[in-house]
């Protein structure tokens, strides 16, 4: 099963847009929301084994509003 139809983000918790859950180069996971910016902090994973649940603890950030986000102009 694909690790995005696995995992459910919920709204991003500063403008309400979609989160997008992304991988990076194959080493880490984070989610960002596609209309403000607002992002989790990345989860780095060294093995297979640890993929998945990297992805499940970005996610996770993302589900309880751990996120950062700069505005405009900062």
């Amino acid at each position: 099963m694909d690790i995005h139809e696995e995992i459910e983000l919920q709204d991003c918790p500063v403008c309400r847009g979609p989160g997008l859950l992304e991988e990076e180069n194959g080493w880490c996971w984070s989610v960002m929301c596609l209309d403000c910016g607002a992002q989790t902090a990345s989860i780095a994973y060294k093995t297979p084994e640890q993929r998945l649940e990297a992805a499940r603890s970005a996610a996770h950030l993302w589900n309880i509003g751990k996120v950062v986000r700069s505005d405009p102009g900062e």
